[in-house]
């Protein structure tokens, strides 16, 4: 037998003594309350193992566990069917199980912010710097579902059906702050994830950061019948944390947005939207007050049910009624919508008087500065009318900032307008009935307005992208 050969082979058997002493080690020491030890210690959590255990070699020196729970503060963190964990070699010299990689089947997690701001896996009375240091080689799960509360928020999170892959986990240091401790690099994919009812599927993102700076790219999911991108960069570097967020959605289906507001067929047709803002701060209020950057929603060829608007529109004069939420609110579909309208019933606000109306063009770009976002070129087109709106959105306050809507003529002067104004719970609108219009649309809205030039100059309501009807 040639020398290398023989080399090959004794350090293969070598290798194979090694490999099995260390089992005859691991089952002769290594016990289910050691493993629960080794591991609460590791997470600094506790941890209990209510099924069997087997070891194993290959690949590597594993250990598996079924019915695997964690815990803390009393409540489960994370519940598996089975977990895989692979072990160190050299440690186990020292009689010590230092824990290499993890792998989860089929576990549930569920992870809870209180109204304090704490997390439900940090220590009781103890800031998350008390978490012991963590590194982890690889860390991989599957078809795993978590559930994420918010209770400052109010915000629910569910992500089903999902796998991950860590290739870095690192909990470092002593620093007060969980982020700055924290080292990443992980790829995400879920079948289905939803936020407060809202459905995203085949959300796909990676992650990647360390000394408080990560990096969510690309994200990738499917929402209202299209393919939506986005990106996350978060700096927790500063006292203040600093997030921003760009994310784009084109030629998405308005009648799946509406379909979440009611089965009843509202709208229909392709719109793009797109948002590029920042924000600063630690909780939901101060983003919320700090929130800056661009949000454009637009459309052609669309089609609202319900209302015929040129109709309307014609017979204002001598009815003196008019559903203008029919309208007006078609400038908040969208994101905008949902945090304005406050999920009110989008079936009463669309039914009008019948037919339809063709939307030939709508134009819904705004500019957010200090959490309130302005009108920046807000309107739509039908056939033979626009309309427009000015004002701006308080989203750190929930509130109207002197919104008006106005019907203008083809040099953008205004013929008739209403403006809108108070909180977002209960706006007026003229008079403080508007919220029962939002629930019922047979009101008076609309009231001509005080100067109307029949020719001439005129103060310009409107000057933006939307031309005028042929």
């Amino acid at each position: 037998m040639p020398r290398y050969l023989k080399i090959a082979c004794g350090a293969a058997i070598l290798l194979v003594i090694v490999m099995v002493t260390a089992l005859l080690y691991v089952r002769a020491r290594v016990t289910k309350p050691m493993m629960e030890a080794a591991a609460s210690e590791a997470l600094g959590m506790d941890v209990r193992v209510g099924g069997r255990i087997a070891t194993g070699i290959f690949p590597g020196l594993h250990v598996t566990l079924e019915d695997v729970e964690i815990r803390n503060r009393g409540a489960s963190l994370v519940a598996a069917k089975e977990a895989q964990i692979w072990i160190d070699y050299l440690p186990l010299l020292r009689n010590e199980v230092r824990i290499g990689r993890i792998a989860l089947s089929r576990p549930g997690i569920s992870i809870e912010r209180s109204l304090d701001g704490t997390y439900s896996f940090e220590k009781p009375g103890l800031p998350v710097a008390s978490l012991p240091a963590l590194d982890l080689a690889s860390v991989s799960v599957s078809d795993g579902t978590l559930i994420y509360a918010n209770r400052q928020s109010g915000d629910i999170y569910e992500a089903r059906h999902c796998s991950l892959d860590i290739d870095r986990l690192q909990l470092q240091g002593s620093s007060q702050d969980f982020m700055k401790r924290l080292a990443i690099t992980a790829e995400v994919a879920c079948d289905d994830f939803r936020r407060n009812g809202l459905l995203l599927s085949k959300l796909e993102f990676s992650v990647d950061g360390g000394n408080g700076i990560f990096h969510v790219a690309p994200v990738a999911m499917h929402l209202f019948g299209a393919q939506g991108s986005g990106t996350i960069e978060a700096d927790y570097t500063k006292a203040t944390p600093l997030h921003h967020i760009h994310c784009a959605l084109p030629q998405f289906r308005i009648e799946e947005f509406f379909r979440t507001q009611s089965p009843r067929k509202i709208a229909r047709g392709l719109m793009d939207f797109e948002a590029d803002l920042t924000m600063q701060g630690s909780t939901v209020s101060e983003m919320k007050q700090t929130m800056a950057g661009h949000i454009s929603l637009r459309g052609k060829g669309l089609t609202l049910e319900g209302t015929d608007l040129d109709k309307e529109f014609a017979q204002y004069a001598a009815s003196q009624k008019f559903n203008l939420v029919d309208g007006g609110a078609f400038f908040f579909a969208g994101p905008l919508g949902l945090v304005v309208t406050k999920g009110y019933d989008f079936a009463g606000i669309f039914k009008g008087s019948g037919g339809s109306s063709d939307i030939h063009t709508l134009v819904s770009d705004w500019n957010v500065e200090s959490g309130v976002a302005r009108a920046q070129d807000v309107a739509f087109a039908t056939s033979k009318n626009r309309m427009a709106l000015q004002g701006g959105l308080d989203f750190a306050n929930e509130r109207f900032v002197a919104v008006t809507t106005a019907l203008i003529d083809a040099k953008g002067c205004a013929k008739v307008k209403q403006e809108i104004h108070g909180t977002f719970e209960k706006p007026v609108v003229e008079q403080p009935s508007f919220l029962e219009a939002l629930a019922g649309p047979a009101m008076k809205l609309l009231k001509k307005a005080r100067d109307i030039f029949p020719g001439g100059a005129c103060e310009v309501f409107y000057s933006g992208s939307v031309a005028p009807p042929n």
